[in-house]
């Protein structure tokens, strides 16, 4: 059987046998599940080896032509894979999940989770739609369970930087405008999984297209740079510019969220010509401006501009989410409150882009409407 392991750069890359008896050895690799595998970010997981942090116990999908492709490929011994959530947790009893299937099915994930105490990781955004959002936080605040969104931006110390800049008002004073750039050529063009690409432009299974998809992105980044502050209103416009790919989805959205005294301007596409994941942001006194994961261009009121490559080691950040979720799990950290996986900044997320969707197919600004 092959068992997949995470490694941390932090840790001693000794394995250590799993307790079974119930008490966790902190010092144990965190016993891991899959749920689903349809998502093309699995690969991720599915294709790691030989390392300390986290062994993969089983994966649960019930597509079994899924379960034939990925156990070929990536060399899987079939006993790891189930066709029933519930019996494949209460069989191998993992102490977190990581779900890789569609965004519509991570409620039903953590509705099976949380009352067994499992963690869960999900891969942006939380849900759709945000109902189910809202009882996916009711549910693990609840059962005392972290519920985690991974991003990959939240992995990019360049990402670390822009907040530890922004939040120093002497560097560039108060943040007014912050504009961000996601997406890519397009799920079709970049060659998605057919199996990826049936739910991705799904307008239930992933709840839009280039919005849903990469509109979460800047959303999250934003609510992480505000401390969580609510916003005024949300104004989008949405455009499918390629009606033959994309027939039931948007590929094309520019949202505008308002704040008492700054605006957020987040552009999410599946028509460019190529990758990006890029941010700038503008205060009083200057601007920064982060290009991808480490380069960054800082510049001052009069001065010149200046070329910065950021390191994790100068910003502490977690390149890599499994470790970063395998130390919740541990205890070893917890997610500050709005901070870039926690359940309150990606509950916002969520409520962001609905209204996102609304303001798109009325025409209107819509106010914001929750109170909590």
């Amino acid at each position: 059987m092959k068992k997949i392991l995470l490694h941390s750069l932090f840790c001693i890359n000794i394995l250590v046998p799993v307790i079974t008896s119930g008490q966790i050895n902190n010092h144990a690799p965190v016993r891991l599940a899959l749920a689903g595998i349809s998502h093309g970010h699995s690969s991720w997981i599915l294709g790691r080896n030989n390392d300390a942090v986290a062994s993969l116990e089983g994966i649960f999908e019930k597509d079994k032509a899924l379960i034939d492709k990925y156990s070929r490929q990536y060399n899987i011994d079939r006993s790891l894979f189930f066709t029933s959530l519930e019996e494949m947790l209460d069989k191998i009893k993992p102490e977190a999940v990581l779900a890789f299937g569609s965004t519509f099915d991570h409620l039903e994930i953590v509705k099976a989770c949380a009352p067994r105490g499992i963690h869960v990781m999900v891969e942006k955004p939380l849900d759709t739609p945000v109902r189910q959002a809202e009882r996916i936080s009711r549910r693990a605040k609840t059962n005392n369970i972290h519920v985690l969104t991974d991003y990959e931006t939240s992995c990019y110390p360049s990402t670390d930087k822009t907040r530890q800049l922004s939040t120093d008002s002497n560097y560039i004073g108060k943040i007014t405008k912050w504009v961000s750039h996601h997406g890519h050529e397009g799920p079709k063009n970049i060659r998605v999984s057919e199996e990826f690409f049936s739910w991705l432009t799904d307008s239930v299974k992933n709840g839009g297209g280039a919005l849903m998809d990469f509109g979460c992105y800047g959303a999250n980044i934003m609510s992480w740079l505000m401390d969580g502050e609510v916003p005024v209103s949300v104004t989008a416009i949405t455009q499918n510019l390629q009606p033959e790919i994309y027939k039931n989805v948007d590929d094309e959205a520019t949202i505008i969220i308002r704040y008492k005294n700054a605006q957020a301007i987040i552009q999410a596409s599946w028509n460019w010509p190529f990758n990006r994941k890029d941010m700038d942001i503008y205060g009083s006194g200057g601007m920064i401006s982060a290009n991808n994961s480490k380069e960054m261009v800082l510049k001052k009121s009069n001065r010149a501009a200046m070329q910065i490559t950021v390191e994790k080691e100068e910003t502490g950040t977690f390149t890599d989410p499994f470790i970063y979720f395998a130390d919740v799990v541990r205890n070893k950290i917890q997610p500050a409150p709005y901070s870039l996986y926690s359940i309150e900044n990606n509950l916002m997320v969520v409520r962001i882009l609905e209204l996102a969707k609304i303001s798109a197919l009325t025409g209107k600004t819509e106010l914001w409407r929750w109170k909590d």
